[in-house]
């Protein structure tokens, strides 16, 4: 009788180990929750996927994936117009989202700020804006514009400046994760027709001119490298508006020809930062010209 006993008594035990190891394990292999922060201006109603969790500023977490956020603005002086939109969190991040409503669409703006993990030792930036073509500048030096993706960037705080005719500027102080990419989705503020005919802008393009060569002529190449399979020839003196730079080798995009109608793109090449230079060129002009 005691014998049973004691193999019950170990069989009853040796039950409620499995069991807590197995709610152990299912906890641990669990992915972790993606955090959400969310601010407004003026103060928004939040709701996820259909349901009022909150009032901006907002900060909570649900399992990572897609959701639907949905901002309504509280304020009854103004008829503003609420926001949704689609966001994807990742599993052990936050997502900042920002949105500065309007009473109309056009001079609404906001962003959307998100990290993903791709392993290595380099933290990469994506910067996508509505609408696109937007001059990218990081830390006072123009990149790209958008949308534009960089690589090989230190970790670090750097300020990201947005920039677009006719749209209000935006920047960004965001902080820079090695293995990490940030992902910057940006919606531009149109600038109100009332404020269009006061305001001057002062405009810059950045154009690359090609400097003296050993040969007489510098090759552009499909790729930034010498690597590069070469598809044109460039000379001193000749001047291309820039387009990116490669942040690993500092070889620069370049726009050999403007877009057709049968080539959408333009022709685009990468020409040697060691025999060419950026150029900025800045001019004001009337918004509302």
């Amino acid at each position: 009788m005691v014998r049973w006993i004691k193999i019950g008594l170990i069989s009853f035990f040796a039950g409620i180990i499995f069991i807590g190891g197995a709610y152990f394990l299912i906890g641990y292999f669990r992915a972790a929750p993606g955090g959400i922060l969310v601010n407004s201006s003026p103060v928004s109603n939040v709701f996820v996927n259909g349901e009022l969790v909150g009032k901006t500023p907002y900060e909570g977490t649900f399992e990572a994936g897609e959701i639907v956020l949905k901002l309504v603005p509280e304020s009854t002086d103004k008829n503003y117009i609420p926001h949704e939109s689609k966001v994807t969190l990742v599993s052990g991040v936050k997502t900042i989202v920002r949105r500065e409503f309007s009473e109309n669409e056009e001079t609404a703006s906001g962003d959307t700020i998100s990290f993903e993990q791709e392993g290595g030792k380099e933290a990469s930036i994506v910067v996508v804006t509505s609408p696109d073509n937007a001059q990218v500048s990081i830390d006072g030096t123009v990149r790209g514009f958008t949308p534009f993706k960089s690589s090989n960037l230190l970790a670090g705080e750097p300020l990201v400046a947005i920039k677009l005719p006719g749209y209000i500027d935006r920047t960004l102080t965001i902080k820079t994760i090695l293995g990490y990419k940030l992902t910057i989705i940006a919606k531009l503020a149109k600038i109100p027709e009332e404020v269009k005919v006061k305001a001057v802008t002062t405009e810059v393009k950045v154009w690359v001119e090609i400097l003296d060569t050993p040969t007489g002529f510098l090759r552009v190449r499909s790729e930034p490298g010498s690597a590069g399979r070469e598809i044109h020839q460039v000379m001193p003196g000749n001047k291309f508006l820039f387009l990116e730079e490669d942040g690993q080798t500092g070889w620069y995009k370049i726009q050999l020809e403007d877009p057709t109608a049968g080539l959408p793109d333009g022709r685009i090449g990468w020409v040697s930062n060691e025999y060419s230079k950026k150029i900025e060129e800045s001019f004001d002009s009337d918004i509302g010209d």
